[in-house]
């Protein structure tokens, strides 16, 4: 039988179907709701309680710290798949056979040419420019080289634009890298894996052998399976809305890039490090620090810490935070602000007055601390988070597209003046 939820308004009462989702999700649908009561809306700042599509992508429970893509555990991803693999599944629903990822490999490797016109917009920009506006501006200028609209009911068309951005993103936003490090432009190896080319792209210098870390390549694999998708949050939302204008895949993706740089979103793993960097500069003493985040008379927010989302340990941190002791144990780094931050984590999971409200480390802190470790500058990291999610956003904007959902077209409560005659400026 299916479930009702009721609205009484003014004395009358009105009817709304509850959907289930497939993890036994409840939601009320109200698309009706203007239309049946003649005007009234809801209001949701954030859109906290609200679900704008229905969606097969990611299942998050931040109650429970369980985070999956297409129903595979984020745990079970991270340590069996690598990302080109999660990439797949995201964007085509299904593991791929070990064809159709070298298919996917090879078709990525003809497209991973970017046009030599990029390089006079990526000269445009001062060296001091932040590497976000860049990468958003370089991945909106693709449309230019790639004009055609696409087709979203033609397999296609779909597959080939899928195909472009995911070949010359990690391009795009390499030179951004090494544009910022001062470092001649690279386009990779197409001999080496989705990731590996990433990796030589980044680092490699025209004066030396470059030689592939295991050890940090595992870190980076993981790092970007782990960001790869995470349901509905700011950029995804706003890719979703951009594309529901039947916008393009590049111009959605710049939009998302934009979203992601907000220090609330995607920038949390920078403001990790300059937490961290302020400690240091104030004598490193991080039990100062613990205590200040525990005085409620305080500002000093601990940054890394807690989620939004999750009200319990997140799950990603757990798997990262190995991989980051892996890196600083390889790499034999010796870094006050690193070792501040294994200082703050260590006390921190120790502490009854963090554990008693859930406020553990989470992907962001581990994340800024693998970067830093490899000497990725800090206006970077949000970078390598987009990186990251990009087969997420591309996986959302198809499934978008190929569902034609409607035109996002949110309401507002109008607080503003009533209706009021025009004062001749003479008057005023």
């Amino acid at each position: 039988m299916s479930q009702i939820a009721t609205l009484e308004v003014n004395g009358k009462k009105y009817e709304f179907p509850i959907l289930e989702g497939t993890e036994n999700e409840l939601a009320i649908d109200i698309k009706t709701l203007r239309g049946v009561t003649e005007g009234v809306t809801t209001i949701d700042a954030g859109f906290k309680n609200t679900g704008s599509c229905k969606s097969a992508i990611t299942f998050l429970d931040g109650e429970k710290g369980i985070l999956r893509y297409r129903g595979y555990a984020i745990e079970e991803l991270a340590d069996k798949a690598d990302f080109l693999e999660t990439s797949y599944l995201l964007i085509f629903g299904e593991l791929p056979t070990e064809a159709e990822l070298q298919k996917f490999h090879d078709d990525i490797l003809e497209e991973s040419l970017v046009d030599e016109e990029m390089k006079k917009i990526l000269d445009g920009f001062p060296k001091s420019a932040h590497p976000m506006g860049v990468l958003s501006a370089l991945t909106s200028a693709l449309i230019a080289f790639n004009p055609e609209s696409v087709n979203a009911d033609s397999k296609e068309e779909m597959y080939s634009a899928i195909v472009k951005i995911m070949a010359k993103f990690p391009v795009l936003a390499a030179w951004t890298l090494r544009k910022k490090t001062g470092l001649p432009l690279d386009y990779g190896d197409k001999h080496l894996g989705y990731v590996q080319n990433l990796y030589k792209m980044m680092f490699n210098k025209p004066n030396d052998e470059f030689k592939i870390n295991p050890i940090v390549l595992n870190a980076l694999d993981k790092l970007l399976i782990l960001h790869a998708d995470h349901e509905q949050n700011c950029s995804t939302s706003t890719v979703r809305i951009v594309g529901s204008s039947h916008a393009g895949l590049f111009a959605s993706i710049s939009a998302g890039i934009s979203a992601l740089w907000g220090p609330l979103h995607g920038g949390a793993n920078q403001a990790v490090i300059e937490m961290l960097e302020d400690i240091k500069n104030d004598g490193g003493d991080y039990h100062k620090y613990l205590a200040k985040a525990k005085d409620k008379s305080d500002p000093f927010r601990l940054m890394g810490f807690g989620h939004r989302v999750y009200k319990n340990f997140d799950p990603r941190a757990k798997i990262i935070q190995v991989a980051a002791e892996e890196v600083l144990a390889d790499l034999g780094i010796v870094d006050p602000v690193l070792d501040i931050a294994r200082g703050l984590s260590e006390e921190a999971l120790k502490d009854e007055y963090f554990k008693s409200r859930n406020l553990y480390p989470n992907v962001d802190f581990y994340s800024g601390i693998i970067y830093r470790a490899l000497g990725i500058p800090v206006e970077m990291f949000t970078v390598m988070f987009a990186i990251g999610r990009l087969p997420g956003w591309i996986a959302q904007w198809k499934e978008m597209r190929e569902n034609h959902e409607p035109i996002g077209r949110p309401r507002q409560l109008y607080v503003g003046k009533t209706l009021r005659g025009f004062v001749p400026i003479e008057k005023r």
